[in-house]
């Protein structure tokens, strides 16, 4: 070092850089002072503020559900609070303080608000939010979920839960109805009944958030939505060119789930657990009573079925004392513990001799198969005494096509006992669409395996 410079312009370096480490130094030190001296400050904001002051959840802004959107508003999860919106805290203070938490947003008592659900794994940015309608009543009470179209092509319910919530009002309503009229978005708007994946949303239920893509969906909605539930109704069709008798499927060896069949007014009752991955099934397993209302056809609305459907919610909510008493309905409906699906044997054209739900002997004809090429015609007849529940419309059939669901009335003991031997195979049990069987000895075990 000292061959390559000199001396003195050696000692004139060293001293510089003393100088810029001593000035660098004395920065570091203005800097840690300053913060130190932030944090300590915002420590002391932090004790100041009381524990309930984060983090600040947003109020619903309150709307008139019935009113029709004449443009697309923000969704309900980033708006603000609307304090001229919200009725005075003295109306509701002496009922009820506590409001319901639901999608990132407080819906006060005597509200109704419109929210939106949108599955964490869609495509951000052109993914349609599922429109959610919260009515929380002034007054205190259980919360009923209303869902329906889990199947995209199935119309019928989606405009029930629309007239049942447009219809409610906060002001008199005890407790608070929670109505999903489509929650499958995608599939409804390919009027297809399942997934973009081809997957059949209600088999998937509670989901799995590390599972497939309809998992992930199942378990955000089961997560989100239906855990703030105390009792659900799922709304249903028949599948794939079928018609259903309006009639409630319900496990009832629940008897919380009875009690909901029973304030239904005057539907059909048929026992059956669920299949594995049905809403249904994933709620009453997860201590959330349910049952499903099946009721007419898919891809069309039938105002028959709707209205039936409307009278049944509103005469369940004044049966569970959450709405005005309504004036029931006339004689119940019989309770069925059984059914069968009747196939054809043979291919062709589907002429149906029967209507649904009508009641129907062994022996009777139920319809009769023609091939439109060799004009072989043969006949379904009835293997047991029952009624109609479901049926196939007339269309062109495949040898094994279930074309006759048959409810059959069997005594509540004969349920309760497994020992009682069935009247048909297991494989004429099955739901056409492949779902679980109701086959009486898996509904025992399932039972006992919930309660163990």
């Amino acid at each position: 070092m000292s061959k390559r410079y000199p001396k003195k312009l050696f000692t004139q370096l060293t001293s510089r850089s003393k100088e810029r480490t001593s000035r660098l130094c004395l920065y570091c030190l203005l800097c840690l002072s300053s913060s130190l001296a932030l944090a300590s400050e915002n420590d002391s904001k932090a004790q100041a503020l009381p524990a309930s002051a984060s983090p600040v959840i947003p109020k619903a802004q309150s709307i008139d559900l019935e009113k029709p959107i004449l443009e697309t508003p923000a969704p309900a999860f980033q708006s603000k609070p609307d304090d001229e919106n919200q009725p005075p805290e003295e109306a509701i203070s002496e009922v009820v303080t506590l409001p319901l938490v639901i999608l990132g947003n407080q819906v006060l008592p005597g509200t109704s608000t419109r929210l939106a659900w949108l599955p964490s794994q869609s495509f951000e940015g052109i993914a349609a939010p599922t429109p959610v309608l919260v009515v929380r009543g002034a007054k205190p009470g259980a919360v009923l979920c209303l869902t329906a179209a889990v199947h995209g092509d199935e119309l019928n319910g989606i405009e029930t839960v629309r007239r049942v919530m447009y219809a409610l009002e906060a002001e008199s309503l005890h407790g608070t109805v929670i109505g999903v009229p489509i929650v499958n978005l995608p599939g409804f708007h390919r009027s297809s009944r399942y997934l973009p994946d081809r997957r059949d949303l209600n088999r998937f239920f509670p989901g799995n958030p590390q599972g497939s893509s309809a998992a992930r969906i199942a378990h955000s909605f089961f997560r989100e939505i239906i855990s703030h539930c105390d009792a659900l109704v799922d709304l249903h069709t028949g599948s794939f060119h079928r018609i259903n008798l309006p009639q409630l499927r319900a496990d009832l060896t629940q008897p919380e789930v009875v009690k909901l069949t029973q304030g239904f007014g005057a539907t059909a009752v048929l026992h059956s657990i669920g299949a594995p991955g049905t809403l249904r099934r994933a709620a009453t397993d997860n201590g959330i009573p349910a049952i499903t209302l099946e009721a007419g056809g898919s891809m069309h609305l039938e105002e028959k079925a709707v209205s039936h459907g409307v009278k049944g919610i509103q005469t369940l909510l004044a049966s569970l004392k959450m709405n005005k008493k309504i004036s029931l309905w006339g004689a119940p409906e019989p309770v069925y513990y059984h059914s069968v699906w009747v196939r054809a044997d043979h291919g062709g054209i589907l002429f149906s001799k029967v209507s649904l739900g009508k009641r129907v002997d062994k022996g009777d004809l139920l319809g009769t198969v023609t091939d439109p090429i060799t004009n072989v015609r043969s006949e379904i007849i009835a293997p047991h005494k029952g009624r109609i529940l479901g049926m196939a419309v007339n269309q062109v059939v495949q040898p094994g096509f279930a074309a006759y669901r048959i409810g059959i009335q069997k005594s509540e003991q004969e349920v309760s006992d497994p020992e009682q031997s069935l009247p048909v195979s297991p494989e004429e049990i099955d739901s056409p669409d492949l779902a679980a069987s109701d086959y009486l000895p898996t509904a025992i075990r399932s039972k006992k395996a919930r309660s163990e």
